[in-house]
């Protein structure tokens, strides 16, 4: 003992020290005392990477019916009518042969694409003196009445209807429920309960075998991990569209929750749910047992990819089956589910394995559990499995990792790592035991990189040559001020927020074909050092590269700036007057004219020292970061000279703002609003102020539909404005409009595809 504090102690003791603190985290994340969404997005990863390892096997029981683009190019646009819907209905159940379709389509809203109703009301009114035409319309009713046909194509058949929960009506007829809260005898069984619903009209769920909820159930990042079984709508249990199938399929009787009864062997979840810990599905030949949580949820295991391609399920063309094209071999007894991939029918769902998965796949899925009576689950005893892997990996290696040489360092992590994702994928492949790994191998990373990088971080740097460093990145007084406390600066690795610019040159390449060499070096070298002096001169930017014509800026590290948002602005206004005045000077030269784009953002970024052993740098990285990239890209698309973010624009209030528009940029889901700053509150006119107000106020009527409205506004705007390329932006985009009215769910958001 006496050997271990004197020996090892001062030179392993903070390295130990440290390794125990990250093994608690751990261990606390695992227990739920702390929650991390960096974590829990990594657990999420893994979980679909472990799915995507499995390699799926094709499975005949089950046969997705596509409306696909070439059943749209031959059948025609959907929804389609329910004469063809009733044509499809036949071919599957008497031509076909198929063992049950589920239909993951609701049918709302009666069918009236006939015609026949306006001919019937012709008949009484304009056409009424048309001898014979009641009598041919009465002979005709039966074909024309393109519900009643879908509704007799399913009577007596294993057809099964979709439908949807909400939260804003109760619309349709609902099929019967599973069960009802009186069958509970007083139990209580949590389940979702939406507030609305929206079902199929009633003449078709009459006369189909069943109905189930489509609905998809997303976790907070927006991807399915897991759906719902039956959900509680009033006092009825109802099943899932994957449930409902199923249950037709093996002409079960009953469907209905277990109870386990004997308290000491439930599990904590088991009794927060009233003792249920299954639900069973009662047929002919057995009763079939399926697993599911709080909530009557359950894990969705997917297989493959998703699509045709995807190696799970096969996929047949709706249109082949109208045809009689189809191959009778590959749905004659098989589970059908009628659905879509074609773009533009919105049934993609972001999944664990694949971002475009069909959401009728989702309901394959599940499906196929059901029929294997094989459910992944996280059981109780899963916590304790995590806690002692995370506990027995981090002591090992807490202790090890400090003596030994790099080389073993990394072989020893190595062999830990791979051994727990090969644990992990056992304990899920084999028992079918879901474990979260994303502690464990962030522990194991974590361990790693503090012991071997302990030397480089904390032994080989130096306050004063840090200092040095930075004065190639900032303004001479703002080193100076550093050198005053090297201590309190580092080029480490941070997350702060800060404001990040980017400028380019319009037009560069044209402009570097009509200048000579040595004039181009000059031109660039002229426009460069203005910029730069701007930057680092002006508001103590920090200088971050040159890249090519561009340049990258930030403001807020290494010294830190309160204001670096208003600094950022402040920058950007002052260089749009720099590029101005050498405009000048370089048409007086006969140059090309020179005009810039700019692009600022705030928000949380990484920023340190980066690279690689041959080049470093101190740089920003991050979504902040890319999103000021693309703002800089896309001035040129609204005539503006500066794009801003919605987050500087923000915490810089002291300048007034122009909205430019609601944008969605390459790599981001989430719209962001942009402006353009036009100047400092005390030093813009009232006219420019008043043009402002009035902008501010077409764009919302723009965005509330209100064309003419909207036209009106802005043509006025651009009448004294015919300079503005964004007013003439606006009003083609409502003509657009106008041609093209957007959908129902148009949030007046403009995507950008490119760069």
């Amino acid at each position: 003992m006496s050997r271990l504090r004197s020996r090892w102690l001062p030179k392993y003791g903070a390295r130990w020290a440290l390794g125990l603190v990250l093994t608690l985290a751990a261990v606390l994340h695992v227990w739920a005392l702390f929650d991390s969404d960096a974590v829990e997005r990594l657990d999420g990863f893994l979980s679909g990477l472990r799915m995507r390892v499995e390699k799926p096997v094709l499975d005949p029981r089950i046969v997705i019916v596509d409306i696909d683009e070439k059943s749209l190019a031959q059948v025609g646009r959907f929804p389609w009518s329910r004469d063809i819907q009733a044509d499809l209905v036949t071919r599957l159940t008497r031509h076909y042969k198929v063992g049950a379709v589920g239909f993951d389509i609701s049918f709302p809203e009666a069918d009236n694409s006939s015609g026949y109703k306006v001919l019937e009301k012709l008949s009484r009114e304009e056409l009424k003196d048309v001898p014979g035409l009641k009598s041919q319309l009465a002979a005709l009713e039966s074909r024309m009445d393109y519900d009643g046909l879908f509704a007799r194509a399913m009577e007596g058949q294993p057809v099964v209807l979709g439908y949807s929960v909400s939260e804003r009506q109760a619309k349709g007829m609902l099929p019967a429920p599973a069960f009802t809260a009186a069958q509970l005898n007083g139990r209580e069984v949590a389940a979702y309960e939406p507030d609305g619903y929206e079902a199929n009209i009633a003449r078709l769920q009459q006369a189909a075998s069943g109905a189930g909820i489509f609905t998809a159930l997303t976790d907070a990042d927006g991807v399915i991990r897991s759906s719902t079984l039956l959900q509680r709508i009033g006092d009825g249990y109802y099943p899932s569209l994957s449930l409902a199938t199923a249950a037709v399929y093996l002409k079960a009787r009953a469907i209905f929750p277990h109870f386990e009864e004997t308290a000491d062997t439930l599990s904590q979840a088991e009794l927060d749910n009233g003792g249920l810990d299954k639900i069973v599905m009662f047929t002919p030949q057995r009763a079939i047992p399926i697993p599911v949580g709080y909530g009557l949820v359950t894990t969705v295991q997917f297989r493959g990819t998703g699509g045709p391609e995807g190696g799970a399920f096969r996929y047949v063309p709706a249109v082949d089956v109208l045809t009689g094209a189809a191959d009778p071999a590959v749905l004659k007894g098989a589970i059908v589910l009628v659905g879509t991939t074609a773009p533009g029918l919105k049934d993609i769902r972001v999944t664990p394995v694949n971002a475009e998965y069909p959401g009728v796949e989702v309901h394959a899925n599940l499906i196929k559990s059901i029929l294997d009576g094989r459910f992944k689950s996280r059981p109780d005893f899963a916590l304790a499995v995590e806690f002692l892997q995370v506990l027995g990996i981090g002591l090992a290696l807490t202790f090890a990792l400090a003596v030994l040489s790099p080389l073993k360092s990394i072989v020893l992590a190595g062999a830990a790592l791979a051994g727990a994702a090969l644990f992990n994928y056992w304990m899920y492949a084999s028992q079918d035991i879901v474990l979260n790994g994303a502690a464990v191998t962030l522990l194991i990373l974590a361990l790693f990189v503090v012991n071997v990088a302990w030397g480089y971080f904390f032994e080989v740097r130096k306050g004063q040559a840090l200092v040095s460093r930075f004065g190639e990145y900032v303004a001479p007084e703002l080193v100076a001020e550093m050198a005053d406390d090297p201590g309190k600066y580092n080029m480490d690795g941070d997350s702060r927020e800060l404001s990040v610019m980017f400028v380019d040159v319009r037009g560069f390449t044209t402009i570097s074909e009509g200048l000579a060499p040595k004039e181009l070096r000059e031109y660039i070298n002229l426009y460069l050092t203005a910029m730069s002096e701007d930057i680092r001169d002006s508001h103590r930017g920090t200088l971050d590269k040159y890249i090519g014509d561009a340049v990258m800026a930030f403001w807020g590290a290494p010294v830190h700036f309160p204001d670096h948002a208003s600094r950022a602005v402040a920058t950007a206004l002052l260089m749009q007057a720099s590029a101005a005045r050498l405009d000048q000077e370089f048409r007086a030269r006969g140059w090309p004219a020179l005009q810039i784009g700019i692009g600022v953002n705030t928000g949380l970024m990484h920023v340190g020292d980066m690279g690689s052993k041959i080049r470093r740098a101190y740089t920003v990285m991050g979504d902040a970061v890319n999103l000021a990239a693309r703002l800089e890209g896309i001035t040129k698309v609204y005539g503006a000279g500066i794009a801003v973010g919605a987050a500087t624009r923000a915490a810089a209030p002291e300048f007034l703002y122009r909205e430019l528009d609601r944008v969605r940029v390459k790599g981001k889901n989430e719209p962001v609003a942009i402006f353009e700053p036009v100047g400092h509150r005390d030093a813009v006119d009232a006219g420019l102020a008043q043009e402002l107000a009035e902008w501010s106020e077409a764009l919302a009527t723009m965005r509330a539909r209100e064309w003419d409205a909207a036209q009106a506004a802005i043509e006025a705007l651009r009448a004294s404005r015919a300079d503005r390329p964004l007013y003439r932006l606006y009003l083609d985009r409502i003509a657009q409009f106008r041609l093209n009215p957007p959908g129902a769910d148009w949030d007046g958001v403009t995507n950008f595809e490119t760069k």
